[in-house]
């Protein structure tokens, strides 16, 4: 079954944790998908990955950029893999109907926001049915990352 790991944002937003996730998995050799809620929003994350530290790169597009297949770092709203990548990470209150395609699924969720703690629960309980293998990780007064389940 697929690891599903859910991050529970409180003292850092997305756009601040986002990068260094990404950079954490091309590292490894992973090929990523970053799935987003809109098209708009795919755009303005894209965006803030090039811009987001002057001594950084993330080799990375959009469906928009053309040629996704060869993207090692994919962002889209769409529920699809076009760029082979094993891993996927949810950002937005994205969800997939595919995530046993992949052998990582991150679950990005704003921890300040009532609706999407919700929403994050309901995936949660859905995937703990589905079967797959679950860790909670929340952010730590350091600035790291705690597993709490």
């Amino acid at each position: 079954m697929t690891e599903l790991r859910f991050y529970h944002l409180t003292r850092r937003t997305l756009e601040q944790v986002l990068p260094g996730l990404l950079e954490k998995s091309l590292e490894r050799g992973w090929r990523v998908l970053v799935r987003t809620d809109s098209d708009e929003r795919a755009q303005a994350l894209s965006q803030h990955l090039w811009t987001f530290r002057p001594d950084s790169f993330l080799p990375h597009g959009t469906p928009a950029d053309g040629h996704p297949e060869h993207q090692p770092i994919l962002v889209q709203a769409v529920d699809s893999r076009p760029n082979g990548a094993n891993v996927l990470f949810l950002t937005d209150g994205a969800d997939s109907m595919a995530k046993q395609e992949y052998d990582l699924v991150c679950d990005l969720f704003d921890g300040n926001d009532p609706d999407a703690v919700a929403a994050a629960r309901d995936r949660w309980r859905q995937a703990k049915a589905d079967g797959h293998d679950l860790t909670y990780w929340q952010q730590s007064e350091r600035g790291g990352w705690e597993k709490k389940a």
